[in-house]
């Protein structure tokens, strides 16, 4: 049964539909930060549905389930045989540890009638800088039983602590000379603002960066360089988790060689964020044999019954595909993601043909939004981005169709509200 405050925080998210985004205050805090007049005005205009106008209510003890996952999931990370069985299927480059954890881990959530269940796990989670800001511009409703999940702290202060902490853990000393933003194109990308942010949040802390297009970057064997500079280190947003591509050649080298600090790097991607891992966390007989017992194993219920996708148990799983969501092992971005009951034949012959895995469907809980004048109902999920078990900053995503995304009206990130 759903406890009294899960209850009330149901009810809000389905009952109050109080506009409690300043827009006006967005708008000044985003040209401030991103030391850019005009900024946040060609962010609204290419971007429309970035943000919602409305906060997201969670119990405080659902936040609290949360992070209990999160840790038990780092925790079981640690264990040998753990890494042995996700790095088996890992590409070689993704096996060595040079010491970074990964920048701004993103954990995905539903919110069940049985409490929170783990959707997915991302590296170079997207949306943090911008929720930071989003943040700071809301204005409470319904009572003071409201208040906002992360005003207590600075987030730009724990993510800079969070790139000087990957650069000693990989054995460095004082700090990063420039931090290059790296991505495909990065004024193509949807979140480029957010680089932006990124980028004078870390020059106003006095380490100069740079966002830079991967393709750009040399190496001769001694320092990776962009425009003849040297680039210490690299927080990385490509989607090229092993770093295959041509273009990443320069990168890849500088890694391998130990050349460059890289947060998020292959080793992270593979350790928590390839979608295979769900059949290990998910799988509790495995994990008691490794050693993981007590209220640790008893967390990772909230991760739903994950199996790879194979040839031997394919006709099982298309019998009872209305109750599953399928996923390629190393998407992103919900790209390839299918919803059993929307699976046709032709499509399922093209799963079957790739690495997928099958997660048991957990239906995303409900907002209410008001959509030019008229109240609608849309999707939500949560993420909490987080850095060596700790939460920076937590947010939600309010959206309509199959998965998440920032192009439906009345929805966008959204802030955190705890009862």
């Amino acid at each position: 049964m759903p406890s009294i405050l899960t209850s009330e925080a149901v009810r809000l998210n389905q009952g109050c539909a109080c506009i409690t985004l300043d827009r006006k205050a967005l708008s000044r805090a985003l040209d401030v930060e991103a030391d850019e007049p005009g900024f946040s005005q060609r962010l609204m205009a290419t971007q429309p549905y970035a943000f919602s106008n409305v906060p997201v209510f969670l119990s405080g003890d659902e936040f609290a389930k949360m992070e209990q996952v999160v840790e038990a999931i780092e925790q079981v990370s640690g264990l040998e045989q753990y890494r042995q069985a996700v790095l088996s299927w890992a590409p070689d480059i993704a096996r060595p540890d040079f010491g970074p954890a990964g920048a701004l881990m993103g954990y995905d959530f539903h919110l069940g009638e049985d409490g929170p269940s783990l959707i997915e796990i991302n590296t170079n989670a997207g949306g943090a800088f911008l929720n930071a800001a989003l943040g700071r511009a809301q204005v409470t409703c319904c009572g003071n039983a409201i208040e906002y999940s992360s005003a207590h702290y600075s987030f730009e202060d724990l993510a800079f602590n969070m790139f000087l902490a990957e650069w000693a853990r990989q054995g460095r000393g004082g700090r990063p000379r420039t931090i290059a933003i790296v991505d495909d194109t990065p004024e193509q990308q949807f979140l480029y603002p957010e680089f932006i942010l990124t980028r004078e949040t870390l020059k106003q802390r006095g380490v100069p960066s740079v966002i830079v297009d991967a393709s750009r970057l040399h190496y001769g064997g001694k320092a990776l360089t962009y425009e003849g500079e040297d680039i210490d280190l690299v927080y990385n947003r490509l989607t090229d988790f092993a770093l295959e591509k041509p273009e990443h050649l320069a990168l890849k080298q500088a890694y391998e060689e130990g050349s460059v600090v890289l947060t998020p790097n292959p080793h992270n991607h593979a350790l928590l964020a390839d979608k295979r891992n769900m059949t290990v966390l998910s799988d509790s007989d495995r994990l008691e044999s490794w050693g993981a017992a007590g209220e640790r194993l008893a967390r990772l219920q909230a991760v739903p019954p994950t199996v790879l996708v194979t040839p031997e148990n394919a006709s099982d799983l298309w019998g009872r595909r209305k109750t599953l969501f399928f996923k390629p092992s190393s998407g992103h971005g919900s790209k390839a993601v299918y919803r059993g009951d929307k699976l046709t034949k032709r499509v399922w012959s093209e799963v079957l043909k790739e690495k997928y895995v099958a997660q048991y469907l957990v239906r995303p809980s409900e907002r209410l939004v008001m959509v030019d004048g008229s109240p609608e109902m849309r999707k939500i999920d949560v993420r909490l981005y987080t850095y060596q078990l700790r939460t920076l900053i937590g947010a939600a995503r309010v959206y309509q169709g199959q998965t998440t995304n920032l192009s439906t009206p009345g929805g966008g990130f959204a802030p955190l509200f705890i009862v």
